[in-house]
């Protein structure tokens, strides 16, 4: 992957799905592809068509902020996609974390993780890894393989169609995420031979990470479909780790709903095993 090349992949990806009538022309005609021309763009942006032609082959790769938020404007970007736009745009100007660095959980925290026998939660590294997770949230997923990272998980692990009602929505998510954290540093090794390795084994992928999508994880509603607990929804609780790029992510259930209940119960069968304890995934 051209990491140079990636601004005019995501101007040519979001383009695509950009329709005629979003972009505010109510009388487009037929045309072959559902989304806008390069000439349109440009034109409802203020530039050039030879200069946006120049963006998408990966030939101007620094356009400035004024242009940037004009196609921003075009190509309906919400918060996040903006955000990647500017930092494929102007990487310089991104906080970055050196790639070499290997990601350690705190033994404070790990103690924490340890000490909530009664709340599922887990620690994401910057590249998706799962670096810590507690007894709890390992018999949230029991059966899922490949859990050493959020995307492997999901579209490597053969149940994981089955643990997500709505998978598709999860993998997009998912991949969406990983668009972002290459953005803020494009020459990681070990983010392109993550995507080099889901786009070979997974078909799904490789069309949703042609999509370009972008999303920053935040907080959300998740739901699974334990083997044994039946259906489960929990809100997806996300905690910045002060002073690293670090994640805590806490599942949360609604006071008195059958999936509060499911933890509960699960909860009780955890503690009576003695083998489960917190353990560090270091990627």
């Amino acid at each position: 992957m051209d990491s140079d090349k990636l601004l005019g992949e995501f101007l040519r990806a979001r383009r695509a799905v950009t329709t005629p009538a979003q972009a505010g022309f109510l009388h487009a005609g037929s045309r072959r592809t559902p989304g806008l021309r390069r000439e349109e763009v440009a034109m409802l942006a203020g530039v050039s068509t030879s200069y946006y032609i120049r963006l998408e082959q990966g030939r101007e790769r620094r356009p400035s902020y004024q242009v940037l938020g004009a196609l921003a404007r075009v190509l309906c970007l919400d918060a996040d996609a903006v955000d990647y736009l500017y930092t494929l745009a102007h990487p310089w100007a991104q906080a970055r974390v050196p790639s070499a660095q290997v990601e350690q959980v705190s033994p404070s925290l790990l103690q924490l993780l340890n000490r909530w026998r009664h709340i599922p939660a887990l620690v994401i590294g910057r590249r998706l890894d799962v670096l810590a997770t507690n007894p709890l949230i390992e018999a949230v997923y029991e059966g899922m393989t490949h859990l050493d990272n959020c995307l492997r998980m999901i579209y490597l692990c053969p149940g994981a169609a089955d643990y997500y009602p709505d998978w598709e929505k999860a993998a997009h998510s998912k991949t969406a995420q990983l668009r972002a954290a290459l953005a803020t540093d494009p020459h990681d090794p070990y983010l392109h031979g993550l995507v080099e390795e889901l786009s070979t084994h997974s078909e799904e992928f490789r069309r949703a990470w042609a999509r370009h999508d972008v999303q920053i994880r935040s907080n959300e509603v998740k739901e699974f479909r334990h083997p044994k607990l039946g259906d489960l929804t929990f809100t997806w609780e996300v905690l910045t780790v002060s002073g690293t790029s670090q994640q805590l992510v806490v599942l949360a259930s609604e006071p008195g709903s059958p999936s509060e209940a499911a933890m509960r119960t699960l909860a009780d069968t955890v503690t009576r095993d003695n083998s489960h304890r917190v353990s560090p995934v270091h990627s």
